[in-house]
């Protein structure tokens, strides 16, 4: 059976939609004009990734501890997965990390070489665990480990089974009055810094201090997605950068306001935006086919976006950063976690492979007991 769970920023309310069958196929973005449901979408449609959309027959659940395994589909979470607290084992680590030299070596020299202004490299681990967690386990515990992001967890035959913790708005509103948001640039909290916003903290944004690298690369952003949005909005205004925490990392954000002409072509909004050079890079086209060609891994639905649209209503469409995909079941079960970086004439391998470790640290936490 196909569903999806999932869980708004700073919100309690969990929704969950159980489909009887797959959901539709969705050829290109543009044919979100005038649609609304539930989308998932990669970061390239293909033939073999294709764009879902879900039914928006949602009802709301109780995420408290409790069986219920009608279906075969747990629908809340066991008292004994809650209690569970497991290893994760990576066997490829050292493979893992050639590769991404490799990769990178290839991403920079096109900067070097001024081909790119900036361009985002990924990678995936694919890591198995002591103890088995089932899907919803997981999902319940990033709800209660990230308040302040968007948490889905989705099943399809077509995109098999992801649970995603992102802190990216691609595009959010009710009737055109829209928001959306440049994030980028990355930093580990350590020591006193991890009192940063937090309640009763003495850590401020203040005392954060960024980078000439990751201001630039937000600058960015900031710059293509302001450029985007005013194809489609005469009413344009910018907020930021401030530093936002997401678990333990903090990353800067510009927040974009402003209202859209013709709700109609939502679709064509969503279009232009994405990929952002957050997980693609500038120019984007150019970047775009250099990464299809030449990334060692697949990004799948990894740097894509899901949500709700609803050109009439709510739209909360959020970028698929912070991500698992969880393959097989049973002792068979295992967990591929994704994660990318901003890559910049100044970048330097060694760091750009640590900010991928401290990202999917994001999905690893989950493995803990709480």
């Amino acid at each position: 059976m196909s569903y999806v769970y999932f869980r708004l920023p700073h919100s309690t309310h969990v929704f969950r939609n159980r489909l009887s069958t797959e959901p539709e196929e969705i050829a290109s973005l543009a044919e979100l004009n005038g649609r609304r449901g539930f989308v998932i979408a990669p970061f390239a449609p293909s033939d073999d990734c294709p764009i879902l959309l879900l039914p928006t027959d949602w009802e709301e659940v109780n995420m408290n501890f409790s069986a219920d395994n009608r279906n075969g589909e747990q629908t809340h979470l066991s008292s004994t997965d809650s209690d569970v607290s497991a290893m994760q084992l990576d066997a490829d680590y050292e493979k893992e990390r050639q590769r991404y030299a490799v990769d990178f070596h290839n991403y920079h020299g096109q900067l070097t070489n001024d081909a790119f202004q900036k361009i985002v490299l990924a990678r995936s681990a694919l890591l198995t665990a002591t103890e088995k967690l089932s899907p919803l386990t997981l999902f319940a515990r990033a709800c209660h480990r990230y308040p302040r992001m968007f948490i889905a967890l989705f099943s399809t035959k077509r995109s098999g089974t992801w649970l995603i913790a992102t802190p990216e708005t691609l595009i959010s509103g009710t009737d055109g009055a829209m928001q959306t948001m440049a994030l980028a640039g990355t930093m580990r909290l350590s020591g006193a810094n991890l009192n940063f916003d937090v309640e009763g903290g003495s850590i401020g944004k203040d005392d954060i201090h960024w980078s000439t690298k990751n201001i630039k690369e937000q600058r960015y952003v900031e710059t293509y997605i302001t450029e985007c949005v005013e194809q489609f909005s005469d009413d344009v205004n910018v907020e930021g950068p401030f530093t936002v925490r997401a678990g333990n990392l903090v990353h800067l954000r510009s927040d974009i306001r402003f209202h859209l002409k013709d709700t109609a072509h939502l679709g064509n909004l969503i279009n232009a935006l994405h990929p952002t050079p957050a997980v693609c890079g500038m120019p984007k086209d150019a970047t775009r086919d250099f990464i299809i060609n030449n990334e060692s891994g697949e990004r799948n639905y990894y740097s894509g976006f899901s949500g709700l649209l609803d050109p009439n209503g709510d739209t909360r469409l959020f970028v698929t950063l912070r991500c698992m995909q969880i393959e097989g079941e049973g002792e068979a079960t295992a967990y591929r976690l994704y994660a990318g970086g901003g890559l910049l004439k100044d970048s330097q391998c060694q760091s750009e492979w640590e900010e991928t470790e401290a990202k999917m640290n994001t999905m690893r936490q989950l493995f803990k007991h709480i």
